[in-house]
């Protein structure tokens, strides 16, 4: 006669459970998280071997519009945690409503946010110290990627909405088409068609729009078979932006600390900037990748506080944060092991590549820290806990900006001062937002059970 498990049996039963909720929403939505420094990456590859003036304007002009990009990225996170607050509160009626009228909110913001881009892109680029070819570069790219906004934020808005009804493998089969048609697109609009660095901007561009379309109508259909209008509400715009406001100034803290970081990285020389982009690349795949976890967490997170279950909320958060810190570190090994194989790949100036290697260990130190911030910004956006993030967001820069001018002021040149760039962003800065989320999980205030008013 079999027995009973016991409670040792029970909890490894329970945490295989966890495990496997928490990586089939995780690995799904890798696929599409890592679609955007994916497309980074590529554009990397390919205008690289144009040369080091137009690395260097990439680089400058593909964190200028990642940031604008992430700067909205609030567009997934809020619709995520309201739609998965509602479906765990047995909602489904409102939780696609909730993603459509973020869809229109989305909307809006990239139209705006596209014609802001193109008319600014010379005084921004001037602004953060670029002058010369590199300047030129770096205004041909933005005014060429600028038209794929609506469809980045749509992508942004969608897959938060399917995100939240635990839904990350359409995302990720759409991102993995996305990144397959940009590579042949880059190749032909760069190369085919000799365009240079605008060919790679322009690319993107009609990758994004397309994935934002298709992203769309499944939203739309999903909506249709509720028997649900897809056309905006003015209360639910008002939701989404009300929403989304807390996260807005959070993740602006976030751009302006890595914008504050390139415009040091720009006064450090061509050299180093061009190393930068390659680090800033690998940087934004594996956070990227780390934040997978993330997702599964906001996923989980709010369809426990939606139907009121604090238990599975604390078990979620401590096993994601396990599974984040470790793949930190996992990653970090394998960053700072093979650093000098990989900088070839985009580079084949000798100065760029030993600068990109000395910081690529700097970053593979501090990723286990990384991930377990990833994991646990991810668990307080499910918890709606926007408020809290974005005074932590503040503070955090605040802490950051005197690191960032240090360096300006005392780094030395080459390859040392860029490695002192990074063990000031991702060290100094990711140990300050360690500190301010870790502070607020220790506490109850952010688990808020039912639906957040």
């Amino acid at each position: 006669m079999d027995k009973a498990p016991g409670p040792r049996d029970r909890r490894r039963l329970d945490r295989r459970r966890l495990d496997r909720q928490i990586l089939g929403l995780a690995v799904p939505a890798l696929g599409s998280l890592v679609a955007e420094p994916l497309f980074v990456l590529i554009d990397s590859v390919m205008v690289g071997r144009l040369g080091t003036a137009e690395l260097a304007g990439l680089s400058l002009a593909s964190t200028l519009l990642v940031s604008v990009v992430g700067l909205f990225v609030f567009l997934a996170y809020a619709t995520t945690a309201a739609t998965a607050r509602r479906m765990g509160a047995g909602d489904q009626r409102g939780a696609v409503a909730a993603g459509v009228d973020g869809m229109w909110l989305a909307l809006g913001l990239g139209l705006l946010s596209a014609a802001a881009l193109v008319l600014a892109a010379p005084w921004v680029v001037g602004a953060l110290g670029a002058t010369g070819d590199v300047a030129s570069h770096a205004v041909a790219y933005l005014r060429a990627s600028a038209p794929g906004l609506p469809g980045m934020f749509l992508v942004l808005a969608a897959t938060g909405t399917l995100r939240g009804l635990l839904d990350t493998r359409t995302p990720f089969v759409v991102a993995a088409g996305g990144a397959a048609l940009n590579v042949g697109l880059n190749a032909a609009f760069i190369y085919g068609l000799g365009l240079g660095v605008a060919g790679s901007g322009l690319g993107t561009a009609v990758t994004q729009t397309l994935m934002g379309l298709v992203l769309v109508a499944v939203v739309v259909h999903r909506a249709r078979g509720l028997e649900l209008t897809w056309r905006p509400t003015g209360a639910g715009l008002w939701a989404s932006a009300r929403a989304g406001t807390p996260l807005l100034v959070r993740t602006l803290s976030l751009r302006l600390a890595i914008l504050l970081t390139i415009t040091v990285a720009t006064s450090l020389g061509a050299v180093e900037l061009a190393a930068h982009q390659v680090v800033n690349a690998l940087w934004g795949f594996t956070a990227f990748a780390l934040d997978a976890l993330a997702i599964a967490a906001q996923a989980l997170v709010g369809h426990g506080l939606g139907s009121g279950d604090a238990r599975t909320v604390r078990a979620v958060t401590r096993r994601t944060l396990q599974w984040g810190t470790a793949a930190g570190a996992a990653m970090g090994i394998v960053i700072a092991a093979a650093g000098w194989w990989i900088t070839p790949l985009f580079s084949a100036d000798p100065a760029v590549r030993r600068a990109a290697t000395l910081a690529l260990v700097v970053m593979g130190v501090c990723l286990p820290v990384a991930g377990w911030v990833f994991v646990l910004d991810g668990v307080l956006i499910g918890a709606g806990d926007g408020r809290y993030l974005a005074w932590a967001g503040v503070v955090t820069l605040v802490v950051y900006a005197p690191l960032a001018g240090a360096v300006w002021r005392w780094a030395p040149d080459g390859a040392a001062g860029l490695a002192w760039l990074w063990a000031a962003f991702a060290g100094g800065f990711m140990l300050a937002r360690a500190v301010t989320t870790g502070l607020r999980a220790r506490g109850d205030a952010w688990m808020v059970l039912g639906e957040r008013t």
